[in-house]
Order: structure tokens, then C-alpha cells, then sequence
């Protein structure tokens, strides 16, 4: 609904050492529902709504911590809804969204279609303005502007002190060398700057087959010796769109950066009027390169074999055959303003010509299917897409969201639908009319596995298992719906529970929160916002809750009034809150590079989440502090493309389905997300602040991004047996490490070891894991890494040292809740196995509500 030389593998190299790191609503309309087939035997019912490899930073330098501390001082990371309506959200828009009358797919009899039209009018009536921009003013008054951030713009074209996004796949096109890739998925993209055979200054696009990639050498620790990680080769120059004019002068800019969306200069020239824009989006299936009074050039380092003239049905476009030295095939379309043929001819090896003085677009394609994937490809060139809008909408326990391209080119009849790449993750859930536009056209990514070309202007997905009634106590993903939740917990478990507590809740929450990291303080935040959670609700003893909920609001008020060790600032040169740590020690990597935009979804999650608890116990403190949170979220997580402070959803992107931790350094390797289980942390904390503070909208989206994350992990980093997105002679290290746009590597940042490598995966443990890290994946890497009754095991748990040892028993308790009980509940317990974002007394409640005592 609605909504070219391959690199050799290096045995000694170790991933890069930069630290890597949903708006409100433009408007809310609820509309009649009816049913409609989806692709599965699955029945939902609604409407549409509308239509690196860099080398280290300066001042940074690689830790490896082979154990955690367990005391709470700093330390590296282990790293009811209406029947019959829907509530529509709007949660991002690049253009104006007008909601449309709704269109149902099929209307069963009269009857319904009556009451339908009865509760359109009281839907249209009920419209409501709730779901507007959660906030629209500055960040609080304690969180001073600043203007000198350490990363300047480089030839960006924005309006000064717009918002603009900082963790999105176009990055590198205004970061450093601005030499760097950018993957659309399933090509990349790159500034050529006069290298190789072409010597050209173009924009080199490529596409990399399974075949071409590059795989590190076997992981002997691991049982079957899987490749410790995999890379796709930079820089392939099969196609390179380019001019004449362009040389070594040539400057390349960027413009109308969006949510999903961003247009590539290339000027001859600085203030040239000739340019060739490249408008990128995610998926797009051609790449596009719009001429304005340049003569074209098509160029190749790998070098071109044959040009031949082809037939197109389609009016005034022109259509090109191109064979590469490689034996691969490509398509050119070229469609010029004047409608007059541009006479592509090629003049070299490394040269296809065009006239002079042209204005057009050329389209590339990478051309895997013979016939049957040119027709595909001639059924849409002419068309491009220049931006896209998202709009999702929750109902029951059902999510919609939809994707909606504004295109370009060729207009009226004569105007085709737009060819787009979906990720194997979108094909699954496609739903309404969308898999329609299914076709048999495939291509492979670098890290997400194959794509499929969908022909449609918009697509429907949707996700049936909302985990709506996920709340703070453990949750079991197995149960039926409305009693998944362990609300109370046996009378001897919370004896046990009582005993251990009562010593935890007395430890000193202010030394152990007032740290100079917001990452780990937030992380003991949080670890003692769920014991006083968990002795309030599922102990029922108020009394010494209460005491422990007075020194936890006394910790967090050190951060709401901004009096923490670097507090934060409010950077109008990028438009976010971030710490004033690089400012103030001019190490980049200070925090995990938090000033550089990395990690703030694993960072102020933990904020998010003690805030949600110490609210759910007093609504009456978030007078005071609601709007501290609020500007974490909004910097995080915003909803809005109208707010005037920060863009639309920083972290997470909504195409990929994760976010992406690396925030404003040039990377060779693109964007990369480590720790998914804390991506999906956020996730959950912000349902979670959403329900305390009664914003329905934030809830439904933290909802949406949950079951999405449940569907993107299973496919992409938790590898259960049979994946097929991920290289079969990689997926037996069971998670992909560190998950980049062009390789993977199961390592972390801060060392090799198995509990590193899984355990950031898992942390934190809490209700929402049991619905991201499916039981069968669980048991696949227990019994293969980790359990000390099988001798193969390379990482026994037994063994495992430090807090890493707790992360591991916490995490079995999602299929062996009774063991990991047994473990936390033995007489002579180490607390050094508790890692200083975690505490005993939540494994406790957490193994005994699934199931252990």
C-alpha cells in the first residue's frame, strides 16, 4: 500500500578505521478498507493513500578489548486500532503529496461498498492534524549552535543551513576526494578524473557480476572454513557518460540532495551553463545522464568491441547495442530535445562521439538477458525517475508503506512506466497491484544479493506481523498475538529476581552514566531505566522502585540540561545535534566519530529507551524532558522533510530496509552498518517513546521499521542455512560482521573474536530481539559456535570471557529460555559476565518470561 582490475585478497587486512558510525506527518487521512489478494494466501486489508577501504583518520587509532567492564565505567562496545479505517502517514516527501480518492483493488458486494462510502465521509471528518511534524522550533535552549564544523560542504548546492543528510548513499559525491563510489544498487557509480585507459572525466558506471567478486581467505576458526569476507572490485569502467568539454577543469557538484534522491553536476568548468546532471536514485534501472549544450561522449576503460544502431518502438528515441572486450553487453538510449538523431559513432576503442552542442539524456543498461531483456529495457527508456515520495500506513497488525517515483523524459502517451530494481527483500513483500510489474530481468549487487525489475511507477510493500503489542516486558515471538507479551512472572523466579536487584538498583547511577561517550552512557542509561522497569512491573515492589526511578531522572537530568561531560551541540552546517567532543579534542573518532555524524542511531537509542521507561513510570516528567528527547529523535530519526532543523530519517534508509551507521567520511567501500541488533534497538525505542507520549504515528513507525529490520536481518545479516542473497562460501560464518555497499567482512572494529563478531549482533538483548533474530537462525549459531556440549563448537560459551559471556546466555534464553535461566540464576555467578550495559536482573526477568523458571 500506501505506503577492472580485480584486487588480489590481502590475508592481513582489517577493515578501515574510520569510526562508522521517521519526520511527522505532513498530514493524516483515514480511509475505508477492503480486501484485496495479495501474491501469498495472506489477506490484508486497506487503500493506497497516495500516489574503504579510507585510510584511519587522524587521531584515530584501533582498540581491540578482549573483555568488558562490568562496573559501569567506560569501555568499548562488545560491541487497539479501528476495524474498518486505516491511519495513513506520510512519513517523507521529496514533491507535494495530494492523497487521491482511494481505489480498491476489488470490492466484494454492495454492501460493503456502502458502508465504505459511509466511512469515507467520517473518516474525512475525523481528519486530524496530529501526525504533523513532531516539532518544527530549534533544538532547546542548552544545546548551543555551532557553525565550524570540521566537514565542510564541498561543491554542494543547497541553501545555506538547510538540513542535509549525512548518512545517505550519495555522500561521497560531496566528501574528500569526491572520487569515491556511489552504489545505486545494482550499479555504481564513479568520477572517472582522467584514470585508466578512457582517460576520461565522466562518470563511470559499473555492474559486477557474482563471478568478478573477490573472496579473503578461509576463516579457520570457524567449522567449514567459510571466506572470512568478500569484495567486489572498484572502479570497472565498463560505461562512462562524459563530454568533449570535460577535462581537468572539470568540477563536479551536487544538488536537490533529498530523502531518496540526488542529482551529480559535471560543469566543464566552474559557473559553466553546459552540464551533463546525473539524477540518482536507488534501484533506478537505467543510468541517465541529461545533456544540456555538450557534445557526448561514451567512453570505456575495459574498451569497446562493437556499436551497432538498434530498432526501438519508442518515438523519438535512439537505441544503441554496445559489446565490451569483456564479451559483456550494454544499451544505450539516447533521446535528444530536438527529437533529431545524435549520430553516436564510435571513433575509438575508448570512445563513442556524438554531435556537438547536444541536448539530451543518454540512458546506460547493463543488458544480462539477451532479447528478452532488451525488450523489457526498450519498454521503459525515455523515462527516469528524478525523485521519490513514501508514504505507509498501519492497520491491525498490518503495515504498508510505498514507494512513489516523480519521473522525467518523455510525457503523454508516449510515455512508458519507470523500470526500477527491487532487492530481494522488497520482492517478498510486494503487495497490491506490484508484482504485477514483476519481470524476468535480474542483476546482481555487490552485498544484497540479485535485484528484479519491477515496471511501475510506484510500489505497494507490505508487512502482515506488526509487533504491536510488543511492550517492555520479554516477549515471546511464538505465542499468539495479545499474549506474547510476560507480563508477570512466577512467584519463584521473581523471589530469585528480588535478591539481585535489590543490590543492583543501589549502584552509583550518576559515576556510572556521566561519561564522556554518549554511546556508553546512554548504554548505562538504559541499563537502569530496565531494572527499575523490571523491579516496578514484574517484581511489584513500587517502593524500591521508586528509589531507583530518583536516582535514574537525577542521571538523566546531567543530559537533558546538557551538563554531561562534551555536551551537545546543534551543527548548522550539516543541521544536527552532536557531541562536542572532535571540537574539542580534534580526534574525528572521539565517541565513534558521533560529531561526524556516525552512530547516532546506536547512540541516542539508549537515550530514547531509559526516557520511554522513566515516562511509562512518570508521565509527569516529560514536562521537563520531552522535548531533549525529542530533538534525539528528530536528529536521528526525523519524519519531516518539512522541518527546518533536520532532515528526514538520517540513519535508517527506507530502500535498503537498515540504516547505515557511517556518517561524514569518504569511504571507499561506501556506506556500513555493524551492529544491526542496536539499527533494530532504535527501532524499538522509538515505538516505545511514541507510545508513552502518545504520538500514534512515531509508534505505527517504529512498528513498520521493527517488522521491515526482522525481514532485512533474515536476508542480508543473519545467514540461516539456505540464504541465497549472500555468497554460498561466506554465508557459513552465520553474520555478515560488518555489512558495507561493496564488501563484507565478518570482523568488527574493534577485534576478531567469534563473541565480538556475533555478540554485536545481538546487544542489546530486549523484548523487540526475539522478533529480529528468528529462532531458527538462533539455534544455527549456537550449535555451531557456541554450545559447550558439542565439541566442535570453536567459541564455547562456557569459555567466553567478561561480559561477552552474559550477551551469549542472554541471547539463547530466545531458544533455551530454561538454560540461560540456570545460567544467571546459579549460586556462585561471576558479575563480570554482565557486560556495563546490561545488568543480571533483567537476564533474569528477560530468561523467566520466555519461558525458564
Amino acid at each position: 500500500m500506501s505506503l577492472l582490475t580485480e584486487p588480489k585478497p590481502d590475508p592481513h587486512r582489517q577493515p578501515e578505521i574510520s569510526h562508522a558510525l521517521p519526520r511527522q506527518y505532513d498530514k493524516v487521512i483515514s480511509f475505508t478498507t477492503g480486501p484485496f489478494d495479495l501474491p501469498s494466501s495472506t489477506q490484508f486489508v486497506a487503500f493506497s493513500t497516495a500516489q574503504s577501504d579510507l585510510p584511519a583518520a587522524s587521531g584515530i587509532r584501533q582498540l581491540v578489548i578482549t573483555e568488558l567492564e562490568s562496573e559501569g565505567r567506560s569501555s568499548a562496545q562488545p560491541f487497539p486500532t479501528p476495524w474498518i479505517t486505516t491511519t495513513a502517514i506520510v512519513l517523507a516527501t521529496n514533491s507535494s503529496i495530494n492523497a487521491t480518492k482511494p481505489s480498491p483493488t476489488r470490492i466484494f458486494n454492495s454492501t460493503s461498498h456502502s458502508i465504505g462510502r459511509r466511512v469515507a465521509v467520517q473518516a474525512m471528518l475525523d481528519q486530524t492534524e496530529a501526525f504533523q511534524p513532531m516539532a518544527t522550533g530549534p533544538p532547546p535552549f542548552s544545546i548551543s549552535p555551532r557553525s565550524d564544523h570540521p566537514v565542510p560542504k564541498l561543491n554542494l548546492q543547497a541553501p545555506q543551513n538547510a538540513p542535509l543528510a549525512t548518512n545517505k548513499f550519495y555522500a561521497n559525491l560531496f566528501l574528500g576526494s569526491q572520487a569515491q563510489g556511489v552504489w545505486t544498487h545494482p550499479y555504481s557509480l564513479t568520477w572517472s578524473k582522467g584514470t585508466q585507459y578512457a582517460q576520461s572525466w565522466g562518470i563511470a558506471i559499473s555492474q559486477v557480476d557474482a563471478g568478478q567478486q573477490v573472496f579473503g581467505p578461509p576463516n579457520t576458526d570457524i567449522p567449514g572454513h567459510p571466506a572470512k569476507y568478500f569484495i567486489n572490485p572498484l572502479a570497472i569502467q565498463s560505461t562512462i557518460l562524459s563530454a568533449a568539454e570535460l577535462g581537468n577543469s572539470t568540477i563536479l557538484t551536487t544538488d536537490s540532495l533529498q530523502a531518496f534522491s540526488a542529482n551529480a553536476d559535471l560543469l566543464p568548468y566552474a559557473g559553466s551553463i553546459s552540464k551533463i546532471t546525473f539524477p540518482l536514485l536507488q534501484g533506478m534501472g537505467f543510468v541517465t545522464g541529461v545533456y544540456r549544450n555538450l557534445q557526448p561522449l561514451v567512453q570505456s576503460s575495459v574498451l569497446f568491441r562493437s556499436l551497432s544502431t538498434a530498432a526501438t518502438s519508442r518515438i523519438g528515441v535512439f537505441k544503441y547495442e554496445v559489446t565490451l572486450e569483456d564479451g559483456r553487453q550494454w544499451l544505450l538510449y539516447a533521446t535528444p530535445s530536438d527529437g533529431h538523431d545524435p549520430q553516436l559513432s564510435l571513433v575509438s576503442q575508448t570512445t563513442i562521439r556524438g554531435n556537438p552542442n547536444w541536448s539530451g539524456y543518454i540512458q546506460v543498461a547493463k543488458s544480462p538477458a539477451g532479447s528478452a531483456g532488451e525488450y523489457i529495457y526498450d519498454n521503459s527508456a525515455g523515462v527516469y525517475p528524478v525523485t521519490a515520495n513514501l508514504t505507509a500506513s498501519e492497520f491491525a497488525q498490518t503495515g504498508t508503506y510505498q514507494f512513489q517515483w516523480k519521473k522525467a523524459g518523455l510525457t503523454g502517451s508516449n510515455a512508458p512506466q519507470l523500470l526500477m530494481f527491487a532487492l530481494p527483500h522488497h520482492v517478498e513483500s510486494l503487495g497490491g497491484p506490484t508484482p504485477f510489474g514483476l519481470t524476468s530481468l535480474r542483476l546482481q549487487t555487490t552485498t544484497k544479493g540479485v535485484v528484479t525489475g519491477v515496471v511501475a511507477d510506484s510500489w505497494t510493500l507490505v508487512e502482515p506481523s506488526l509487533p504491536t503489542d510488543m511492550g517492555f516486558s520479554p516477549w515471546n515471538s511464538s505465542l499468539p498475538v495479545g499474549s506474547r507479551s510476560a507480563n508477570s512472572l512466577s512467584s519463584s523466579a521473581i523471589n530469585v529476581i528480588k535478591a539481585v536487584a535489590a543490590s543492583e538498583i543501589q549502584q552509583d547511577m550518576g559515576n556510572q552514566t556521566n561519561l564522556d561517550s554518549m554511546y556508553f552512557s546512554g548504554k548505562a542509561l538504559s541499563k537502569f531505566a530496565t531494572i527499575v522497569y523490571t523491579v516496578h512491573d514484574l517484581c511489584q515492589q513500587p517502593d524500591l522502585a521508586q528509589l531507583g526511578l530518583g536516582q535514574l531522572k537525577m542521571a538523566f537530568a546531567k543530559f537533558s540540561t546538557n551538563q554531561q561531560i562534551y555536551p551537545l551541540v546543534y551543527d548548522t552546517v550539516w543541521g544536527g545535534v552532536v557531541s562536542s567532543g572532535a571540537y574539542r579534542t580534534g580526534d574525528p573518532g572521539q565517541d565513534f566519530g558521533n560529531t561526524y555524524y556516525n552512530d547516532h542511531h546506536f547512540h541516542y537509542a539508549y537515550f530514547i529507551h531509559a526516557a520511554a521507561i522513566i515516562a511509562y513510570l512518570d508521565p509527569h516528567w516529560l514536562v521537563l524532558n520531552k522535548p531533549f528527547v525529542d530533538t534525539l529523535v528528530r536528529d536521528a530519526a526525523n519524519p519531516s522533510s518539512s522541518d527546518p532543523y533536520f532532515p528526514f530519517s538520517r540513519m535508517f534508509d527506507w530502500y535498503h530496509g537498515h540504516s547505515w551507521a557511517k556518517g561524514l567520511f569518504e569511504s571507499g567501500d561506501g556506506k556500513d552498518e555493524e551492529s544491526s541488533s542496536e539499527d533494530a534497538f532504535f527501532a524499538y525505542a522509538l515505538k516505545m517513546w511514541g507510545r508513552v507520549t502518545g504520538d500514534k504515528s512515531m509508534e505505527a513507525r517504529g512498528n513498520l521499521m521493527l517488522a521491515v529490520m526482522s525481514r532485512t536481518l533474515r536476508n542480508y545479516f543473519l545467514l540461516q542455512d539456505g540464504n541465497t542473497n549472500q555468497p554460498e562460501s561466506f554465508i557459513g560464518n552465520r553474520v555478515t560482521g560488518i555489512l558495507f555497499e561493496n564488501k563484507v567482512d565478518a570482523t568488527t572494529y574493534f577485534g576478531n573474536n567469534i563473541e565480538y563478531v556475533h555478540g554485536i549482533h545481538m546487544l542489546p538483548l530486549l523484548p523487540y530481539s526475539a522478533l529480529t533474530r528468528p529462532p531458527r537462525f538462533v539455534s544455527e549459531e549456537w550449535s555451531l559456535l557456541f554450545d559447550p556440549t558439542i565439541t566442535s563448537a570453536p567459541a564455547p560459551a562456557s569459555l567466553v570471557q567478561g561480559g561477552w559471556k552474559g550477551i551469549l546466555y542472554a541471547n539463547l534464553a530466545l531458544i533455551d529460555p530454561k538454560r540461560s535461566w540456570d545460567f544467571f540464576a546459579q549460586r556462585e555467578f561471576d558479575m563480570g559476565w554482565i557486560d556495563g550495559g546490561a545488568s543480571r536482573t533483567w537476564y533474569l526477568a528477560w530468561a523467566a518470561g520466555l519461558g525458564g523458571a
